[in-house]
């Protein structure tokens, strides 16, 4: 796409038409999302699968794979966004409003094998610091997680760690082991 690196204001970007894979807007500049590789597309499942089929039901928390929500002066798409029952974006009958400017309370990157984990960590750091409670690092090579609070704290994750998704998803339990035996099925 022509447009690509190229600066734009948010607004001139948030009128362009949709493309797959995504666009996304970041520091004022249009970056194309990776387009999602096998065990990417499977992380995000099982990862969104976890939240909803256990959040949803109790009205807690509901996933969105690459979905877009704009906010903090950038608009991006992460892997994996959840929003707590009381935050989603709705409209006043309450279905989900199509465009969100809401942050996310959970955000997810997956690392890919073309993308640098050090921008993929600021781009976490990013979220926290811009209204996103959780943000998490999945790096399938590595079968690592790291996760960032908005506190500034960063936690490296692995095998049977526990993901502390506590303050927004109570009661869920989440480990690496557990995701990334999604890349082996039986």
């Amino acid at each position: 796409m022509a447009l690509t690196g190229r600066r734009l204001t948010l607004d001139e970007f948030l009128e362009l038409p949709e493309e797959s894979p995504a666009l996304e807007y970041l520091d004022g500049v249009v970056v194309p999302k990776v387009s999602p590789k096998m065990f990417h597309g499977q992380m995000q499942y099982t990862f969104a699968e976890s939240v909803n089929l256990y959040a949803r039901p109790r009205r807690l928390a509901l996933a969105f794979t690459e979905t877009r929500a704009t906010f903090g002066g950038w608009s991006p798409v992460p892997d994996v966004g959840v929003y707590r029952w009381a935050n989603l974006p709705r409209r006043p009958d309450g279905k989900l409003l199509t465009d969100s400017r809401t942050p996310w309370d959970i955000a997810v990157e997956i690392v890919s094998p073309d993308q640098s984990r050090a921008e993929i960590e600021d781009k976490c750091r990013w979220y926290c610091a811009n209204g996103v409670e959780i943000a998490l690092l999945l790096d399938p090579d590595r079968e690592d997680a790291v996760r960032f609070g908005a506190d500034g704290s960063r936690i490296a994750l692995r095998n049977e760690d526990c993901i502390d998704l506590e303050s927004v998803v109570p009661g869920l339990e989440l480990t690496p082991a557990t995701l990334f035996a999604a890349l082996y099925p039986d």
